[in-house]
C-alpha cells in the first residue's frame, strides 16, 4: 500500500464526512467499514489510532478449522501476503482452542471471526493531515469523500419507540449470583464475569448516528464503529486486550468500577473509595495474576512484569481500575500465537480460566458472540492491537434486534444487589441511547 499525506483544515469534521462516505453505497458495495476512534484521551501506551479502514479488498476465509484455528489461518493468511488486516474475535473462538461448547442461541448470527484486507487505510492525524494508504486514485477518492452529502446520517429517528429488555431479571441475576457464589465456595473457581444481555425488538436504527450519539454520551479510547453489510458493532469500549509494538507486549485488564459524581467533591469521595476497596483490589489483583500466565506462554523467561497496579482513570459515566501488564514476546512465538494463547480476555472470564469458561455457558441465557471478544488490527509488521468488547452494542438491520452485554465479577464477597447495580450502571450510556 501506497501512503499519501495530505493536508486537511478541519481533520475532525472531515473524520466524520469521510465515515459517513464511507457506510454509503458510493463509497463500494460490499459492505465494509471499521471506525477506529480514541476521541483524544489520555490512556497508557496509548489508545487506538484515530483510523478508518473502508472496503474489502481481501476477505480472509475460516470455513476450515479442522486442523488450523481462526488465529493460525490468520497468520497464514498475513504471512502469504503481509498487510492491514481489520475485524474481531468472537468469544466463541474459545471453543477452538479448549475442549468448551456454548449451548445458547446465536441470535445474531454474527460470524465467531471476521477479518479483511481493506482497500483503504486513512489514519486522521493531529496535526491537520491525514494520511491515506491504498492502491486507488487519492485524488478522486478524496473528491468523493468532500462531495458526499451527509446529512442523510444526521438523526437516530427510529419509527416506534426503543424498549429496552433485560434477557433475565433482577431476582433471577441475584440467584444466579448466589450460585456462582456457591461454586466459589466448593472451590470450583475464585472469581467468575457474569454477564446478561439487554436487547430490543423490532427497532429502526440509523446506526452511524447511534454511534455518535453513544460517542458523545461516551467517549472511550477504544471507541469502534463496524459495519458488515447489515450488522454493525457499536463499541464504546474503555478495555485493551492485547497490545503488540515490536517484541513488546502489553495488557491492560480493568476490574473495579465505580460511578462518577454530580459534584466535584462527590467524584472525588467516589474515586478514593474506588481506590480504598479492598474487594475491587482483591478482584484486579485475580485478574492481574491470570494475564501475567496468559502472557508468560508467549514471553521471553522473565519478562513478565506489572507496571501499573490499581491505577484509577476517569471517563465520563465512570471510574475504572486499570491495572498494566507487559512481557518481550520470544523469537520463536508468533504474533498470533501471542493473541490466541492470551483469549479471551482473562478480564471476561474469571479464574481459573478453563473452568470459569465452562460455568459461564451453564449459568448464562445468552451466548456471548461478538460480546467480551476483541476488536482491532494487524499491521503489515505483524504488530496489533485489539481491544475488549464491552460497553458495545450489536445491530442486524435487517432482522431490526439490537443487544448489548454487561457483566461484572464475582467473587466470595460479592454482594448481589450490588453486582445488579453496578451492571445497570455500565448499561446505562447504551441504554439511554437508544431510550431517548
Amino acid at each position: 500500500m501506497k501512503a499519501v499525506q495530505v493536508p486537511i483544515e478541519n481533520p475532525l469534521t472531515w473524520r466524520w464526512q469521510a465515515l459517513t462516505w464511507a457506510i454509503s453505497q458510493e463509497a463500494h458495495t460490499d459492505g465494509f467499514v471499521a471506525f477506529l476512534n480514541n476521541n483524544e484521551t489520555v490512556y497508557p501506551h496509548d489508545p487506538f489510532p484515530n483510523r478508518l479502514f473502508v472496503g474489502a479488498k481481501r476477505v480472509i476465509s475460516f470455513s476450515d478449522t479442522t486442523e488450523r484455528d481462526a488465529f493460525q489461518i490468520l497468520e497464514e493468511a498475513h504471512r502469504d501476503q503481509p498487510s492491514f488486516l481489520v475485524g474481531y474475535f468472537g468469544y466463541d473462538l474459545k471453543n477452538q482452542l479448549e475442549a468448551l461448547s456454548s449451548r445458547n442461541p446465536a441470535r445474531l448470527e454474527l460470524p465467531d471471526v471476521y477479518f479483511v484486507e481493506p482497500e483503504w487505510v486513512i489514519d486522521f492525524s493531529s496535526d491537520n493531515a491525514i494520511v491515506i494508504r491504498g492502491e486507488g486514485d487519492t485524488d478522486q477518492l478524496l473528491k468523493q469523500i468532500a462531495a458526499y452529502d451527509s446529512t442523510q446520517h444526521q438523526s437516530v429517528s427510529p419509527k416506534v419507540p426503543v424498549v429496552v429488555h433485560g434477557r433475565v431479571t433482577s431476582a433471577e441475576y441475584e440467584a444466579t449470583v448466589r450460585r456462582i457464589k456457591e461454586h466459589i465456595v466448593a472451590g470450583d473457581v475464585y472469581e467468575l464475569n457474569y454477564c446478561i444481555e439487554f436487547f430490543a425488538e423490532t427497532i429502526h436504527l440509523n446506526p452511524l448516528a447511534t454511534y455518535r450519539a453513544l460517542n458523545e454520551r461516551s467517549p472511550m479510547p477504544f471507541s469502534n464503529f463496524i459495519k458488515l453489510g447489515d450488522q454493525y458493532i457499536i463499541g464504546a469500549s474503555p478495555e485493551r486486550f492485547l497490545k503488540k509494538e515490536g517484541s513488546g507486549l502489553i495488557t491492560q485488564p480493568i476490574k473495579g468500577t465505580i460511578r462518577r459524581g454530580q459534584t466535584p467533591d462527590e467524584d472525588a469521595a467516589l474515586r478514593n473509595q474506588l481506590i480504598q476497596s479492598e474487594k475491587e483490589r482483591a478482584e484486579n489483583l485475580m485478574i492481574v495474576d491470570l494475564v501475567r500466565n496468559d502472557l508468560a506462554r508467549s514471553a521471553v523467561t522473565g519478562t513478565v512484569q506489572v507496571d501499573e497496579l490499581f491505577g484509577i482513570y476517569g471517563f465520563r459515566q465512570v471510574y475504572q481500575m486499570i491495572s498494566t501488564v507487559s512481557a518481550t514476546l520470544r523469537d520463536s512465538v508468533s504474533w498470533a500465537d501471542a493473541l490466541r494463547h492470551a483469549f479471551p480476555m482473562g478480564s471476561m472470564t474469571g479464574a481459573p480460566k478453563i473452568r470459569a469458561m465452562e460455568l459461564i455457558d451453564e449459568l448464562e441465557v445468552s451466548r456471548r458472540g461478538v460480546y467480551s471478544g476483541a476488536v482491532g488490527f494487524v499491521t503489515p509488521d505483524g504488530d496489533f492491537d485489539f481491544s475488549v468488547v464491552i460497553r458495545s452494542l450489536l445491530y442486524d438491520a435487517q432482522r431490526k434486534y439490537a443487544s448489548f452485554s454487561v457483566g461484572s465479577a464475582i467473587t466470595y464477597d460479592a454482594d448481589p444487589a450490588q453486582e445488579w447495580e453496578e451492571c445497570l450502571l455500565k448499561a446505562s450510556a447504551i441504554r439511554q441511547v437508544l431510550e431517548s
